[in-house]
């Protein structure tokens, strides 16, 4: 699979069925050879309205499902509002 072929997939959260962008970038770990996180551009709280051009990183372990269309990651609140926090135990944002 090329990295181009994640850009044009949307991430669902399963935990809420929203929507949470579609996949801009990814973080690789070259001495180990794998994908560690997705990124995620503009990522916004209030459904996408007011952006704040933050891009949410989203861990390879939260990633639950690859389809045709989505990759369906799994976020629990907790973890958004402790990304928001700027706490990094599962998922970030930076600006």
């Amino acid at each position: 699979m090329k990295i181009s072929d994640f850009q044009t997939k949307d991430v669902i959260n399963i935990v809420d069925g929203k929507k949470l962008g579609q996949i801009s970038d990814l973080e690789l770990d070259l001495k180990q050879g794998r994908i560690d996180a997705i990124v995620v551009p503009n990522y916004s709280k209030l459904f996408g309205l007011f952006g704040s051009g933050n891009e949410l990183v989203i861990p390879w372990r939260n990633i639950v499902k690859i389809g045709a269309d989505v990759v369906l990651v799994k976020l629990e609140q907790h973890q958004l509002q402790k990304a928001d926090e700027s706490d990094s135990q599962a998922v970030t944002f930076r600006s």
